[in-house]
């Protein structure tokens, strides 16, 4: 049980037996300063408020009904009725202890559906792709690591007006006798191609729409083309997120193309509904949920006048599928915050459809944008979009020229292995590292700094641990000792170790990757601040203390490696 749970119900017990009404909270909070203890309860001030009673009297009526022994060592009333609680060192040590051991298997797993990544295929992954790929990922590890059923779902863009254009230049390629996969190998460069050629021949312009048509209605040959293009920007994109280290495979693509055949019967049964009516020609659900401050409905269209579904009928039927299909509890969408309006209205509109029941969770996790030095969307030095690819290989290559310059020892399979990491981190932490829902600065100089908070000082804080080990001659795998905690260090960075829990559990609930971060770092900053004060390896510090603080060593490596994990970054036992 985490600490503040088991608190929090010895608290409200007590409250309840000085006769305070259950609803009253307890309200602990991790005290910010040694002095004041490592919990305070805040509690008794709200609840004498209520009961128009004096505050540290009440107070004194908690602590009369409370029992935390062999868990407090000390309980005091400061202030107006704060309760500071000092735990017990013995306790600490002994909760440290069991929390090496793994999680047990959740009592009450959800089925989670997380929706992120979801490239358009008509072209390269670009860094606007990045945000939902790493964000995504890396909740859909946390729900895991909590015994959570999580079923990604790359909802990826195949279907549309474009494609025809795309299938008709293609045609001409295949035609001209160029291999598919040669045509296809910039898809950056084969797009504005086929844009450019869209643009100024009305007869290719003609021939782009009526493929649509075809493709719409399943002809065979329209099909054979898509599916060509369709493989070849999918290996591409699988190729990306094994680079990054995402855990997305093919068998998470669930495309738009999938939902086609149910979007006339989304249709038909919002019409049945009479939630879609006729609007211009076209077929409009009106949501008074979402009206504007004139008291307008928000009209969502179902179906354009030409016939045409949108993605608000691609994503109804997504949702059918996933709560239907997948049995999902809740769905997480990660998608652009510019995208917000969009998933209020799917939201409201399978809500009133009941394609979702109030027991489904529905909710958008949204993220800013990635923005250069200069303010503005990153870019290019000539103006145009960064193909992640090329970023990628940008950040391995600065990655290798920083460690050549800090590490001769390591021979190049080993520089080219930590290089991957380092670079590949980097780029993901700097973006995890700030909170989703605020647009950010890329910055390569900050990203690869061995200082501060980032992705490379937190990989050589977990070497320099695990170097500790290799010192002693200790493998720290099948290395175990009974923790001692005596100086205010080792409690701190006790305290700390077992606030790892509580924050994964937040870090679920919430879905901000940023609250991992922050947590990891500061456990890297206390153990160094551990490490300075407590020596391990020191000949004048006595065996069952030097073991104790490798004990304290090995959690804290492995508890930094696990938080990176989840966070979908590589660690290395050399740097």
């Amino acid at each position: 049980m985490r600490i503040k749970e088991l608190l929090n119900l010895r608290f409200s017990a007590a409250m309840q037996a000085a006769g305070i009404p259950s609803e009253c909270s307890p309200t602990l909070a991790l005290s910010g300063k040694p002095q004041f203890g490592d919990y305070q309860a805040n509690g008794a001030m709200g609840a004498a408020k209520r009961l128009k009673t004096n505050p540290r009297e009440l107070a004194a009526k908690i602590l009369e009904n409370l029992d935390l022994d062999g868990i407090a060592d000390k309980l005091e009333i400061a202030g107006p009725g704060f309760i500071n609680i000092y735990l017990s060192n013995d306790f600490l040590a002994n909760s440290v202890a069991q929390s090496a051991v793994k999680l047990k298997k959740n009592a009450n797993p959800q089925t989670v559906v997380v929706d992120y990544s979801s490239p358009n295929l008509a072209k390269e992954m670009h860094v606007g792709h990045l945000r939902s790929t790493i964000i995504g990922d890396s909740i859909a590890r946390v729900l895991e690591y909590q015994g959570h059923k999580v079923v990604r779902q790359n909802h990826m863009g195949d279907w549309g007006t474009q494609f025809g254009m795309l299938i008709a230049e293609l045609e001409q390629h295949l035609g001209e006798g160029e291999q598919a996969a040669l045509a296809l190998n910039d898809l950056e460069v084969f797009y504005q191609q086929s844009k450019k050629h869209f643009d100024e021949d009305p007869g290719f312009a003609d021939t782009a729409r009526a493929y649509v048509v075809k493709l719409q209605s399943g002809d065979q040959h329209c099909r054979t083309l898509w599916q060509k293009f369709i493989d070849v920007s999918v290996a591409h994109n699988l190729e990306i997120y094994k680079e990054l280290n995402v855990g997305l495979s093919r068998e998470h693509i669930m495309p738009e193309s999938a939902y086609n055949n149910d979007l006339q019967n989304v249709l038909d049964d919002l019409t049945a509904q009479g939630l879609a009516v006729e609007s211009d020609g076209a077929k409009v659900v009106f949501l008074e949920e979402l009206a504007d401050k004139n008291g307008d409905p928000s009209p969502m269209i179902i179906q354009k006048s030409g016939g045409g579904f949108l993605y608000a009928t691609s994503d109804l039927a997504a949702m059918r599928h996933r709560v239907n299909n997948l049995h999902a509890d809740r769905i997480l969408y990660y998608i652009d915050a510019r995208q917000s309006l969009h998933m209020k209205q799917v939201f409201t509109a399978a809500r009133k459809a009941g394609y979702a029941a109030q027991t489904v969770s529905l909710e958008h996790h949204p993220f800013g944008t990635m923005m250069g030095k200069d303010g503005k969307p990153f870019k290019t030095r000539s103006g145009g979009t960064v193909k992640l690819a090329d970023l990628l290989v940008e950040a391995v290559e600065r990655a290798e020229r920083l460690i050549r310059e800090k590490n001769t020892d390591l021979d190049d399979q080993e520089i080219n292995l930590i290089a991957r990491k380092v670079g590949i981190g980097a780029v993901k932490y700097a973006d995890l590292s700030k909170t989703r829902t605020n647009d950010y600065i890329f910055d390569w100089d900050a990203m690869m700094s061995f200082e501060g908070n980032t992705a490379p000082y937190l990989q050589y804080a977990y070497t320099r641990i695990r170097s500790i080990f290799r010192k002693a001659g200790i493998d720290p795998q099948s290395f175990s000792a009974e923790i001692n905690i005596v100086e205010p260090q080792e409690k701190t960075l006790t305290m700390k170790l077992l606030q790892f829990e509580e924050i994964i559990d937040q870090v679920a609930s919430e879905g901000y990757p940023h609250i991992l971060c922050n947590y990891v770092y500061e456990l890297a900053s206390a153990f160094m601040s551990f490490y300075e004060q407590c020596p391990v390896l020191k000949d004048d510090v006595a065996k069952e203390t030097q073991n104790s603080r490798l004990q304290l060593s090995k959690q804290t490596s492995e508890t930094i490696a696990q938080g990176l994990d989840l966070l979908g970054i590589e660690v290395m036992e050399k740097m």
